[in-house]
């Protein structure tokens, strides 16, 4: 009977003490939770009701709420030649990016990781572009792109041997949005970098001599060792520079307002373009929709073919 009394104590002393853990955790994350919600979930269903909405600047001015519409807004928006070419633009300029800059940060990382002298000065001075506000760094690189006296045409200029003297980069639609992506990398590209040399850093150097002495070259070691054992971070990597630039609004702005000829008018230019130069906040609601759902179908894609973050 002791012993029985004893387990029951034991058992009413533990499930107070998780009890007591529980609420405390709860304490911890309930800040999270009231800033989740308030900055980001109410403005989201707030911005989706919107969209169903006749809802313009006058609205605001006189406080009336907005009126059902009968997805006038989505029709418009499906119906016209803006949003196909948005989307489309998006996708290419994050494709493009996401790539170069994980191709172009993984080899900066091997050599920075490799017994270069000044490694560390090398990586001080190379996260000075990331630290550049987006605006500043959308000027510097309007500056170089200028077609006048910009460095890329001197530079152009001299490797062509004066063949071409009027390279205008971000005034053709061809171009345009290759020259944003390219300032984007500038920017983009030191943070992967820093944390790819980390990944690096962390693989095991003793698995890698094993497999040299067992007679694998450098690219068996870098593809089937070195790789798998930083898909964590890889995965971390891509999915910033994916939501980053899939969202990328400032840079586009400053540098070419969505022009020359809408070529560089991705969803976050169209849904500002509607809400706040149009003054139709419904219609800007209804892009930043279609934005938001395919983001998620981008992330949910980019997880199921990227697996768990086991090596195996």
């Amino acid at each position: 009977m002791a012993t029985t009394a004893a387990n029951k104590v034991r058992r009413r002393t533990t499930l107070t003490q998780r009890q007591g853990d529980t609420i405390f955790s709860l304490l911890l994350i309930l800040p999270t939770i009231l800033v989740t919600t308030i900055f980001i979930l109410v403005p989201v269903v707030d911005s989706v009701i919107q969209s169903f909405l006749d809802y313009k600047m006058k609205n605001i001015i006189s406080g009336n709420p907005g009126t059902w519409n009968n997805f006038e807004n989505y029709i418009k928006l499906f119906t016209n030649s803006k949003l196909g070419p948005a989307i489309l633009q998006t996708f290419i300029f994050c494709v493009i990016v996401v790539v170069a800059q994980f191709i172009l940060g993984m080899a900066l990382a091997l050599v920075l990781n490799s017994n270069i002298k000044c490694a560390r000065f090398f990586r001080s001075i190379m996260m000075t572009p990331w630290c550049v506000p987006t605006v500043i760094s959308a000027l510097i690189w309007m500056w170089i792109f200028q077609p006048q006296y910009g460095l890329m045409r001197y530079i152009v200029s001299v490797l062509t041997f004066g063949q071409v003297t009027d390279l205008a980069m971000l005034n053709s639609p061809s171009t345009a949005l290759l020259g944003i992506a390219i300032a984007a990398l500038w920017k983009q590209v030191p943070l992967s970098t820093l944390l790819l040399l980390a990944g690096l850093q962390n693989v095991p150097g003793e698995i890698q001599e094993a497999a040299t002495m067992d007679g694998a070259n450098a690219r068996v070691c870098f593809f089937r060792i070195t790789l798998p054992y930083m898909k964590s971070v890889i995965k971390v990597v891509l999915s910033m520079a994916i939501i980053e630039n899939f969202k990328q609004f400032p840079l586009i702005w400053t540098m070419t307002g969505g022009g020359p000829n809408n070529s560089t008018t991705t969803l976050a230019v169209l849904s500002y373009r509607e809400a706040f130069v149009s003054n139709n906040l419904g219609s800007g609601a209804a892009v930043t929709t279609v934005w938001m759902l395919l983001m998620i179908v981008v992330v949910v894609v980019y997880n199921k073919l990227m697996g768990d973050n086991e090596t195996s």
